[in-house]
């Protein structure tokens, strides 16, 4: 299936599916805790000119011709649509990805692989279901990643301005059922 065909396939679809190499793949439901993460991070991001974006916001990866649904994507500034879809955007300033068994190894190799090819991205955010941790890739000006990470204690600041910080994040969370 192409590009253009799965985009309207899906749009007829009750659940969502991302598009991997001309392959579809369904998408499962997040735990509680899973959900809350994103919800927590999400919150963080809600200040002009930066709009958050929920799970339900699929991003086009030029590059790959992918298209994935991220846990939290961050526009900031105007809003670049995929030339073909209403609902695709390709300019993700953020990107975080709720980490879980079943798509922590993705999150952490094709999917950021895709992720890191987009021009506008400058975060990409990883965060644990396991335990208070959260990592962020941030691009340096010559286009190299810097890794920092965080736990129980500590904080990050995003290239937004944004920031983390992980006692906040995490509050309440390990009351709820996770993947773990």
């Amino acid at each position: 299936m192409g590009p253009s065909d799965y985009l309207a396939w899906e749009r007829a679809q009750a659940g969502k599916h991302q598009y991997v190499g001309g392959e579809i793949f369904a998408m499962a439901g997040g735990s509680p805790r899973h959900n809350f993460l994103s919800g927590r991070i999400w919150s963080r991001f809600d200040a002009a000119p930066c709009r958050p974006l929920s799970s339900d916001q699929k991003v086009h990866i030029p590059r790959s011709g992918n298209f994935l649904y991220p846990d939290c994507t961050v526009v900031c500034g105007p809003v670049q649509l995929y030339a073909r879809a209403s609902d695709v955007i390709e300019n993700p300033r953020v990107v975080v990805e709720v980490l879980s068994q079943s798509t922590e190894h993705h999150d952490r190799g094709d999917k950021w692989q895709d992720y890191r090819s987009i021009e506008s991205l400058t975060d990409y955010v990883l965060v644990s279901q396991r335990m208070a941790h959260i990592e962020h890739f941030a691009r340096e000006s010559e286009g190299s990643w810097k890794y920092r990470d965080a736990g129980a204690g500590g904080r990050l600041e995003l290239t937004t301005g944004a920031v983390l910080v992980v006692d906040e994040i995490y509050a309440g969370a390990f009351d709820l059922p996770g993947d773990e």
